[in-house]
């Protein structure tokens, strides 16, 4: 049975001082999570706040530890890229 794993990640720039700074910071994470993990990654909300993000990854695999690594693998690289901008990471799984 395949595991579907869903990483989302909340963000609270404080620097941002318009949607475009919280653009850049965002698209940013997002293409750095795509290409370095393969991943799918999208923005699910607050997109009409500044200083506030929610961030999705998305991994599938036919193996629950491989995808459990993957968006562990995420969570680390978003956490050494935001440092105390990421005020939180949960991990839900479909299955």
């Amino acid at each position: 049975m395949p595991a579907i794993g869903v990483l989302t990640i909340e963000l609270r720039l404080d620097d941002s001082h318009s949607l475009k700074d919280k653009r850049h910071v965002v698209k940013s994470l997002k293409d750095r999570l795509r290409h370095k993990f393969n991943v799918s990654v999208a923005e699910i909300d607050f997109q009409d706040l500044w200083q506030r993000a929610l961030v999705a990854a998305v991994t599938v695999s036919s193996d629950h530890g491989n995808a459990e690594a993957v968006l562990q693998s995420v969570e680390n690289e978003a956490a050494s890229l935001l440092g105390r901008a990421m005020v939180s990471a949960n991990v839900e799984w479909i299955e």
